[in-house]
């Protein structure tokens, strides 16, 4: 796999089932527009699929109860409401679709009222005279002519949206039969997000920051909105974050959350019911289930709940009994696991259907059933084209004998190849059992990978998650080096050249090993990197809690724990990666680590990407991607060789 293919990864949304109807929209990146473009699917259940919708940014297809209508969104090419998604409605037998809004700054997916009529979405409503909108003079004033921000919140901003207090997410309703407006439910004085409806359709469940947002907060609450005006009523008050409430037809609200109790950081998602008028109780284990939201929400099915686990590597569907209390792992009846991760599922009647990543394939429509799983499509064929490197499961020990897991991306050849220990960021996260498009690209390029997921990852096991917190830079040290040296025992593999890198926490643990060990590698690549507690702790969108939570508030050691104080240690070549707009790992987390290592006279160069925030190895202009991929093996070519 070369830079530019990236240009062949098909992603498929979660898809949208009902009977014989099955979407999902499919999205990849786009050099020649340097955009993501996608378009819906229409896939066969029994094989085959066709387009549904021409694009070029279709996504979040939805399906009515009575399977006659899908809603979606879709982004036009232009500025303001023209280019911002707009919630459309078009026949599931095809035809022209009625765009539904025309909001400045879009919505956010919809939703379907059991009705079949009404839809509700969220979406952000701007401060008059902000973000390309008329302020009281009826002027429109550019970005750097707007007033100034009065700021008097800890949460006022956050990486990859922007400012917040000034656009706030409020929910809407609208009548998909009746021209007009969509009409607000929620005031501007806070923020909501996830809407369900209720199942008599009268009311809108959201997620809502506990006490309406009055201060600073982890904890949030399920409020139920009348559509038809009314006051508020808060369903549950959670002990920590709460994410994706659905309804069963019972009346039982499911919710993803996390408990305080658990700490603020590295806590496992568990599974939470409410019954009318009763509190949140706890479905599954807190040490060995952890649940992935990024898979969608949970989907009540008779008996039982659906929901997608991590669990060494692996994002597993698994069904949860609605009489659970503190299941644990392997009390839950298994529908998709093995070396894979379910990244969407959608189930009608006895139908479930997934979407399945592998290491062959970055994701693939799959209907899950008793004789297995039957896969539909084969969007990854042009990047199977492409070639794929081999990857090889890793298991060894740390020096306190502590289990550590992981992979060995190989290029083609007889080696001797030079090493590459790639770090993850997080740290709560989890290296996947999936195409890694990072990995198969310094793959092709000669040099071996090893991936892995140290102490303080997710998917392990909660105290396998809270192992480094008050803890960074000591086993979870050790867990890295440990899976490097399994690696090099291999006769393929040249110790003599070996580098380190990784993003975010993995810039933080590229940064501290380079300075702790630097006899142990050759060169490092530091990319958006906590590099120094203290400054982190005021300048990100998070520091303000993640810090604490992670390093304490001790300003001694919130300096013993950071990479910059140890800079005058490194003695080997680094490279300083960030991006200009990175409200996460702010910028000056990187300026301050170049500055140091200059001064101490490391052969150090900084890489800066314009306009680009925390997310741009994922997410970030498709050119910007493919330019930092040639930065990455231009470096490694230079030390490596």
């Amino acid at each position: 796999m070369r830079p530019a293919d990236i240009e062949v990864l098909a992603v498929p949304g979660r898809p949208a089932l009902r009977g014989d109807l099955l979407l999902a929209a499919v999205s990849s990146p786009d050099l020649e527009t340097d955009q993501y473009r996608s378009a819906i699917r229409r896939i066969s259940l029994s094989g085959g699929e066709s387009p549904w919708t021409g694009g070029p940014r279709d996504s979040a297809p939805v399906i009515s109860p009575d399977g006659r209508w899908v809603a979606f969104l879709r982004a036009g090419d232009g500025k303001g409401a023209d280019g911002s998604p707009q919630v459309h409605v078009m026949p599931v037998d095809g035809g022209e679709s009625r765009k539904l809004t025309s909001l400045h700054l879009g919505a956010d997916a919809p939703v379907w009222a059991p009705d079949s009529r009404w839809l509700a979405f969220t979406a952000r409503e701007a401060e008059p005279g902000r973000y390309g909108t008329e302020d009281a003079d009826e002027r429109t004033p550019e970005p750097a002519a707007e007033a100034p921000r009065l700021i008097t919140r800890l949460d006022y901003r956050v990486d990859n949206v922007g400012f917040l207090r000034d656009r706030p997410k409020r929910l809407f309703v609208l009548d998909t039969f009746e021209e007009g407006e969509p009409e607000a439910v929620t005031p501007r004085d806070y923020s909501v997000n996830q809407p369900v409806w209720t199942p008599d359709g009268e009311r809108v469940v959201v997620t809502v920051p506990h006490d309406f947002d009055r201060t600073e907060t982890r904890e949030h609450d399920l409020v139920a909105f009348p559509v038809d005006g009314g006051a508020p009523e808060v369903l549950a008050a959670c002990a920590g974050y709460a994410d994706q409430p659905v309804y069963a037809p019972d009346g039982t609200l499911y919710f993803f959350g996390t408990s305080h109790e658990d700490g603020v950081v590295a806590s496992n998602a568990g599974l939470y019911a409410v019954v009318p008028d009763g509190k949140p109780r706890r479905l599954t284990d807190v040490e060995t289930v952890d649940l992935e939201p990024g898979s969608g929400p949970a989907i009540p099915l008779g008996d039982e709940v659906l929901a997608a686990v991590r669990n060494r590597g692996a994002v597993e569907l698994r069904a949860i009994p609605t009489n659970a209390d503190g299941a644990k792992l392997d009390e839950l009846r298994v529908l998709h696991a093995g070396h894979s991760a379910v990244h969407g599922f959608a189930a009608d009647g006895d139908t479930v259907v997934a979407v399945v990543a592998d290491l062959d394939t970055a994701g693939e429509l799959v209907v899950l059933g008793p004789d297995g799983p039957r896969v539909l499509t084969d969007y990854s064929k042009p990047l199977r084209d492409k070639g794929l490197c081999e990857v090889v499961e890793l298991e060894t020990t740390a020096p306190d004998g502590y289990p550590v897991h992981g992979w060995l991306v190989l290029p083609e050849g007889e080696g001797p190849h030079p090493v590459l220990r790639v770090v993850h960021g997080g740290p709560f996260a989890q290296q996947e059992w999936t195409v890694f498009d990072e990995a198969q690209v310094y793959a092709s390029a000669g040099f071996a990978v090893v991936l892995g997921n140290p102490r303080g990852s997710a998917g392990y096991g909660q105290a396998h998650g809270t192992s480094v917190v008050h803890n960074l830079g000591t086993v979870d040290v050790d867990d890295v080096l440990a899976l490097l040296d399994k690696a090099l025992e291999r006769p393929d593999l040249d110790a003599a050249r070996t580098g380190i890198m990784g993003g975010s926490y993995g810039g933080f643990m590229t940064s501290w090993v380079a300075a702790k060990h630097p006899d142990r590698f050759r060169a490092a690549w530091s990319e958006r990197a906590v590099n120094a507690w203290d400054s982190f702790a005021g300048s990100s969108d998070i520091g303000y809690y993640f810090t604490e939570g992670y390093v304490g508030a001790d300003p001694e050691e919130q300096r013993r724990r950071s990479p910059l104080s140890y800079a005058s240690d490194v003695r080997i070549p680094f490279a300083v990666v960030h991006s200009e707009q990175d409200w996460r790992c702010p910028l000056e987390q990187a300026q301050r680590q170049f500055v140091a290592l200059r001064q101490a006279g490391v052969e150090t160069e900084f890489l800066l990407f314009p306009g680009e925030g925390h997310e741009l190895t994922r997410s970030g202009k498709p050119r910007h991607r493919v330019q930092r991929f040639e930065a990455v093996l231009a470096w490694w070519a230079r030390h490596l060789s």
